[in-house]
């Protein structure tokens, strides 16, 4: 083979390979947008709000309270008039905006207790997704799964 030749070869092997890795990285390089499932069994679906992410509650496995048959209300909320209102629906995340390499942070609304504390986001990977609420240096970390 002549040189020119095997400079060619050569050449097209390396552009393949960084191709190739250059794909790889792209297929990791996937964004927090979709529907997820926490670990207490909810589906909560992440979408762009003007550059941040939203989070809204999109289903409970339990949705109706059982003592009611009625579907589970807001009624921790320190907002006597948002107690009425349906679970499913509430925006959970707010503000939240980039903070580096697949991280966010702002806040985050814990239906549980009613509050609001500041959020931070990481998506570990494709299928992981790290939420962490914080009251001062306190803070409590749940890992969410992507659905489908």
């Amino acid at each position: 083979m002549s040189k020119k030749i095997e400079a060619e070869v050569l050449r097209a092997a390396l552009l393949s390979i960084a191709l190739l890795g250059a794909s790889a990285v792209a297929s990791f390089a996937v964004d927090p947008i979709g529907t997820w499932r926490t670990e207490e069994d909810a589906t909560v679906r992440v979408s762009n709000c003007g550059g941040g992410l939203c989070a809204t509650i999109a289903a409970l496995r339990e949705p109706n309270d059982p003592q009611t048959g009625k579907p589970k209300t807001d009624v921790h909320n320190v907002d006597p008039s948002k107690r009425n209102r349906p679970i499913v629906g509430i925006q959970i995340f707010t503000g939240l905006r980039p903070e580096g390499a697949n991280k966010w942070t702002g806040q985050i609304y814990n239906p549980e207790d009613g509050k609001t504390y500041d959020a931070n986001v990481v998506l570990e990977n494709a299928s992981t997704l790290r939420v962490q609420g914080c009251v001062l240096f306190i803070c409590k970390t749940k890992t969410w799964t992507r659905r489908g």
